[in-house]
């Protein structure tokens, strides 16, 4: 969103964290520590930024570019997360 905010990607609008928050912890395990391994998941991604993440993030303009890069890393703690569940539950 460029104009009145001022950049690509204003840090004031963070509706696109949200969601991608949101994305990491659709279908989560209940209780707290799954939560918070899902938060701390999506941070790590989304400040990291794995390819495609890294990708979405420079190449892809605009109000899509700014959601698609955190929907990637939402999708990427989506996985880590159920991927640490079922380990989890087979020990």
């Amino acid at each position: 969103m460029i104009g009145k905010l001022g950049g690509q990607d204003p840090q004031v609008v963070v509706w696109d964290e949200f969601v991608g928050l949101w994305l990491a912890l659709f279908l989560a395990p209940p209780g707290w520590a799954w939560m918070l391994g899902g938060f701390a998941a999506f941070r790590l991604f989304d400040i990291w930024k794995p390819w495609p993440v890294r990708w979405a993030d420079r190449a892809v303009h605009g109000g899509f570019g700014t959601m698609l890069d955190d929907l990637l890393a939402g999708a990427y703690a989506w996985l880590a997360l159920h991927l640490a569940e079922a380990v989890i539950s087979r020990l």
